[in-house]
Protein backbone atom coordinates (compact mmCIF):
# COMPACT_ATOMS: atom_id res chain seq x y z
CA UNK A 1 0.00 0.00 0.00
CA UNK A 2 2.94 2.23 0.61
CA UNK A 3 4.51 1.88 -2.65
CA UNK A 4 1.43 2.36 -4.16
CA UNK A 5 0.32 5.41 -2.85
CA UNK A 6 4.08 6.57 -3.61
CA UNK A 7 2.80 6.23 -6.86
CA UNK A 8 -0.53 7.46 -6.51
CA UNK A 9 0.17 10.55 -5.01
CA UNK A 10 3.16 11.47 -7.45
CA UNK A 11 0.93 11.06 -10.39
CA UNK A 12 -1.91 13.16 -8.84
CA UNK A 13 0.66 15.90 -8.49
CA UNK A 14 2.73 15.22 -11.41
CA UNK A 15 0.85 14.55 -14.37
CA UNK A 16 2.48 13.07 -17.32
CA UNK A 17 0.22 14.35 -19.72
CA UNK A 18 -2.66 16.86 -20.35
CA UNK A 19 -5.32 16.82 -17.60
CA UNK A 20 -9.02 15.41 -19.08
CA UNK A 21 -11.76 17.24 -17.23
CA UNK A 22 -14.02 14.07 -16.92
CA UNK A 23 -17.89 15.31 -17.89
CA UNK A 24 -20.83 14.96 -15.40
CA UNK A 25 -23.97 13.39 -16.15
CA UNK A 26 -27.38 13.58 -14.96
CA UNK A 27 -26.63 10.67 -12.01
CA UNK A 28 -23.72 13.22 -10.85
CA UNK A 29 -26.67 16.58 -10.78
CA UNK A 30 -29.05 13.73 -9.04
CA UNK A 31 -26.54 12.86 -6.12
CA UNK A 32 -26.35 15.82 -4.50
CA UNK A 33 -23.30 16.70 -2.19
CA UNK A 34 -23.79 14.79 1.11
CA UNK A 35 -21.16 15.30 3.93
CA UNK A 36 -21.96 12.11 5.61
CA UNK A 37 -21.21 9.67 2.94
CA UNK A 38 -17.48 10.53 3.88
CA UNK A 39 -17.74 7.85 6.69
CA UNK A 40 -19.23 5.15 3.79
CA UNK A 41 -15.90 6.29 1.48
CA UNK A 42 -13.21 6.19 4.67
CA UNK A 43 -14.64 2.79 5.11
CA UNK A 44 -12.94 1.29 1.95
CA UNK A 45 -9.72 0.57 4.26
CA UNK A 46 -11.43 -1.56 6.75
CA UNK A 47 -13.33 -3.28 3.96
CA UNK A 48 -10.53 -3.68 1.25
CA UNK A 49 -8.72 -5.53 4.64
CA UNK A 50 -11.18 -8.02 5.30
CA UNK A 51 -10.21 -10.35 1.89
CA UNK A 52 -6.85 -10.73 2.78
CA UNK A 53 -7.51 -11.32 6.62
CA UNK A 54 -9.81 -14.17 5.39
CA UNK A 55 -7.38 -15.93 3.44
CA UNK A 56 -6.94 -19.60 4.66
CA UNK A 57 -3.06 -20.40 3.55
CA UNK A 58 0.15 -18.19 3.22
CA UNK A 59 0.47 -18.97 -0.07
CA UNK A 60 -3.38 -17.89 -0.89
CA UNK A 61 -2.79 -14.61 1.07
CA UNK A 62 0.35 -13.88 -1.21
CA UNK A 63 -1.37 -14.86 -3.95
CA UNK A 64 -4.35 -12.21 -3.53
CA UNK A 65 -2.01 -9.62 -2.59
CA UNK A 66 -0.51 -10.08 -5.94
CA UNK A 67 -3.98 -10.39 -7.57
CA UNK A 68 -4.79 -6.59 -5.50
CA UNK A 69 -1.71 -4.89 -6.74
CA UNK A 70 -2.10 -5.90 -10.28
CA UNK A 71 -5.31 -4.17 -10.24
CA UNK A 72 -3.64 -1.08 -8.45
CA UNK A 73 -1.06 -1.39 -11.18
CA UNK A 74 -3.50 -1.09 -13.75
CA UNK A 75 -5.14 2.04 -12.34
CA UNK A 76 -1.78 3.71 -12.08
CA UNK A 77 -1.18 2.54 -15.79
CA UNK A 78 -4.56 4.61 -16.63
CA UNK A 79 -3.50 7.43 -14.71
CA UNK A 80 -0.23 7.90 -16.00
CA UNK A 81 -1.23 7.58 -20.01
CA UNK A 82 -5.00 9.21 -19.17
CA UNK A 83 -4.89 11.86 -16.72
CA UNK A 84 -8.12 12.64 -15.49
CA UNK A 85 -9.98 14.78 -12.73
CA UNK A 86 -13.52 15.84 -12.07
CA UNK A 87 -14.74 19.23 -12.37
CA UNK A 88 -15.18 21.87 -9.20
CA UNK A 89 -17.94 21.35 -6.85
CA UNK A 90 -17.86 24.90 -5.79
CA UNK A 91 -17.98 23.88 -2.07
CA UNK A 92 -16.36 25.27 0.98
CA UNK A 93 -14.35 22.10 1.84
CA UNK A 94 -12.97 23.97 4.98
CA UNK A 95 -16.42 23.56 6.51
CA UNK A 96 -17.58 20.19 6.35
CA UNK A 97 -15.88 18.05 8.55
CA UNK A 98 -13.23 16.17 7.37
CA UNK A 99 -12.75 16.92 3.78
CA UNK A 100 -10.40 19.48 4.03
CA UNK A 101 -8.00 16.44 5.52
CA UNK A 102 -8.95 14.15 2.20
CA UNK A 103 -8.68 16.72 -0.14
CA UNK A 104 -4.75 17.44 1.20
CA UNK A 105 -4.44 13.77 0.84
CA UNK A 106 -6.47 13.07 -2.49
CA UNK A 107 -7.30 15.99 -4.43
CA UNK A 108 -10.01 15.14 -6.74
CA UNK A 109 -7.42 13.83 -9.63
CA UNK A 110 -6.60 10.69 -10.99
CA UNK A 111 -9.99 10.38 -11.11
CA UNK A 112 -11.00 7.65 -13.63
CA UNK A 113 -11.43 4.84 -13.61
CA UNK A 114 -12.42 5.26 -9.98
CA UNK A 115 -9.87 3.10 -7.92
CA UNK A 116 -12.20 3.50 -5.04
CA UNK A 117 -14.64 1.56 -6.98
CA UNK A 118 -12.52 -0.68 -8.28
CA UNK A 119 -10.72 -2.28 -5.17
CA UNK A 120 -14.48 -2.09 -3.72
CA UNK A 121 -15.76 -4.47 -6.15
CA UNK A 122 -12.47 -6.54 -6.60
CA UNK A 123 -13.06 -7.30 -2.48
CA UNK A 124 -16.65 -7.72 -2.66
CA UNK A 125 -16.43 -10.23 -5.04
CA UNK A 126 -13.94 -12.03 -3.34
CA UNK A 127 -15.31 -11.36 -0.45
CA UNK A 128 -18.30 -13.13 -1.59
CA UNK A 129 -16.31 -16.12 -2.77
CA UNK A 130 -15.33 -16.72 1.03
CA UNK A 131 -18.65 -16.04 2.60
CA UNK A 132 -20.24 -18.69 0.23
CA UNK A 133 -17.46 -21.26 1.11
CA UNK A 134 -17.54 -20.73 5.05
CA UNK A 135 -21.68 -21.30 4.53
CA UNK A 136 -22.65 -17.48 6.02
CA UNK A 137 -26.15 -16.67 6.21
CA UNK A 138 -27.56 -15.21 3.21
CA UNK A 139 -28.08 -11.89 5.21
CA UNK A 140 -24.41 -11.30 5.33
CA UNK A 141 -23.93 -11.92 2.11
CA UNK A 142 -26.25 -8.93 1.01
CA UNK A 143 -24.90 -6.73 3.48
CA UNK A 144 -20.63 -7.66 1.64
CA UNK A 145 -22.63 -6.37 -1.69
CA UNK A 146 -24.49 -3.28 0.23
CA UNK A 147 -21.15 -2.36 1.70
CA UNK A 148 -19.93 -2.32 -1.74
CA UNK A 149 -22.69 -0.41 -2.88
CA UNK A 150 -22.38 2.43 -0.15
CA UNK A 151 -18.63 3.06 -0.90
CA UNK A 152 -19.70 3.42 -4.65
CA UNK A 153 -22.22 5.74 -4.16
CA UNK A 154 -19.88 7.50 -1.50
CA UNK A 155 -17.36 8.31 -4.33
CA UNK A 156 -20.17 10.61 -6.09
CA UNK A 157 -21.67 11.95 -2.73
CA UNK A 158 -18.51 13.47 -1.68
CA UNK A 159 -17.56 14.23 -5.46
CA UNK A 160 -14.67 12.83 -5.56
CA UNK A 161 -15.71 11.12 -8.72
CA UNK A 162 -18.47 11.24 -11.37
CA UNK A 163 -20.56 8.73 -12.83
CA UNK A 164 -18.04 7.52 -15.30
CA UNK A 165 -15.45 7.17 -12.89
CA UNK A 166 -17.61 5.22 -11.03
CA UNK A 167 -18.81 2.57 -14.02
CA UNK A 168 -15.41 2.97 -15.19
CA UNK A 169 -14.05 1.30 -12.04
CA UNK A 170 -16.58 -0.99 -11.62
CA UNK A 171 -15.42 -2.46 -15.08
CA UNK A 172 -12.17 -2.54 -13.57
CA UNK A 173 -13.11 -4.05 -10.26
CA UNK A 174 -15.42 -7.02 -12.17
CA UNK A 175 -12.84 -7.30 -14.70
CA UNK A 176 -9.60 -8.24 -12.34
CA UNK A 177 -11.68 -9.91 -10.30
CA UNK A 178 -12.69 -12.53 -12.41
CA UNK A 179 -9.51 -13.67 -13.77
CA UNK A 180 -8.22 -13.61 -10.13
CA UNK A 181 -10.81 -15.83 -8.82
CA UNK A 182 -10.56 -17.90 -12.33
CA UNK A 183 -7.27 -17.97 -11.62
CA UNK A 184 -7.19 -19.18 -7.95
CA UNK A 185 -9.56 -21.83 -8.52
CA UNK A 186 -7.35 -23.68 -10.88
CA UNK A 187 -3.92 -23.22 -8.64
CA UNK A 188 -6.18 -24.29 -5.40
CA UNK A 189 -7.06 -27.85 -7.69
CA UNK A 190 -3.03 -27.89 -7.35
CA UNK A 191 -2.60 -27.47 -3.86
CA UNK A 192 -2.56 -29.59 -0.60
CA UNK A 193 -4.86 -29.79 1.18
CA UNK A 194 -5.44 -26.61 3.89
CA UNK A 195 -5.41 -28.55 6.71
CA UNK A 196 -2.31 -29.79 5.30
CA UNK A 197 -0.43 -26.59 4.72
CA UNK A 198 -1.44 -25.19 7.85
CA UNK A 199 0.38 -27.47 9.88
CA UNK A 200 3.19 -27.29 7.36
CA UNK A 201 3.06 -23.48 8.10
CA UNK A 202 2.85 -24.17 11.72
Amino acid sequence: MLAFFTGYIYLLRNPFFPVTMMPLTALDVAVGFKPDALFLYASLWLYVSLPPALQATRRELIYYGLAVGSLCVAGLAFFLFWPTAVPSANIDWEHNFGFSILKGVDAAGNACPSLHVATAVFSAMWLNRQLCEVGAPRIVRVFNWAWCVGIAYSTLATKQHVAVDMVAGVILGMCAAVLSLNRFSSIRQNQVPVEIERRQES
